[in-house]
């Protein structure tokens, strides 16, 4: 299937975006995700479609996100005009919808969503990119963007219980990484998802441990 209105639309979307969720992560979360699929799967090398919707839902995904959309309502609506066009049926489309609205960490922190199989792969490819050293410098960036300072020993991180919590509490950008980054590896889905995580937070758990042996010099 092209999907060339599929990114031609989420770079059209996404043009100004500097926070970390720009095209290219987008990109990354889509070829992460359908590579891990078929990993998992080695006999699925043939179902096309279902690599066409991890790789839809996983550009598309950021699209709707309320941190950096400003009017995800109407985005959505143009999606589901969109995604007929490309050639995807009613229940394929129900299917990345449903998971680009409910696969959030933030969707996810009172009640757990259950996201179909080709949503568990964009989820926890997301959450993937939210690790390891595309992690990290996704996190200053992000925290950069928003005012947050790297570090305050003042500020303790927080246990994250809700979603207006979430959104709306103090943070540091290393108080994030205690706060949410190193909790995602318990939260795959997937496999090869397991695997990846597992890798990737090991790394960001050695970087923190840097970070702190340096400020404390």
């Amino acid at each position: 299937m092209d999907l060339t209105k599929v990114t031609e639309f989420v770079k059209k979307q996404l043009q100004d975006e500097k926070t970390g969720h720009d095209f290219y992560h987008g990109q990354r979360v889509a070829h992460l995700a359908s590579k891990m699929y078929l990993q998992d799967n080695p006999d699925a090398h043939t179902d096309s479609r279902v690599v066409a919707i991890i790789q839809a839902a996983g550009y598309l995904h950021d699209t709707i996100d309320e941190k950096i959309c400003a009017n995800p309502d109407q985005v959505l609506a143009d999606i589901k005009e969109l995604l007929p066009q490309v050639g995807f049926t009613s229940l394929e489309t129900k299917d990345i919808l449903f998971t680009m609205q409910h696969m959030s960490f933030s969707a996810n922190i009172e009640h757990h969503y259950q996201l179909p199989v080709s949503g568990e792969y964009v989820q926890d490819a997301d959450r993937i990119e939210s690790l390891g050293a595309i992690g990290i410098a996704r996190a200053f960036t992000y925290g950069g963007a928003h005012g947050n300072v790297i570090y305050d020993p003042k500020i303790k991180p927080q246990k994250l219980v809700s979603h207006d919590q979430y959104r709306e509490h103090t943070e540091t950008t290393i108080n994030h990484f205690y706060e949410k980054l190193f909790h995602l590896a318990d939260l795959m889905n997937t496999a090869s998802g397991k695997k990846e995580a597992q890798k990737r937070t090991e790394f960001m758990r050695n970087y923190v441990t840097e970070f702190m042996a340096e400020w404390n010099v």
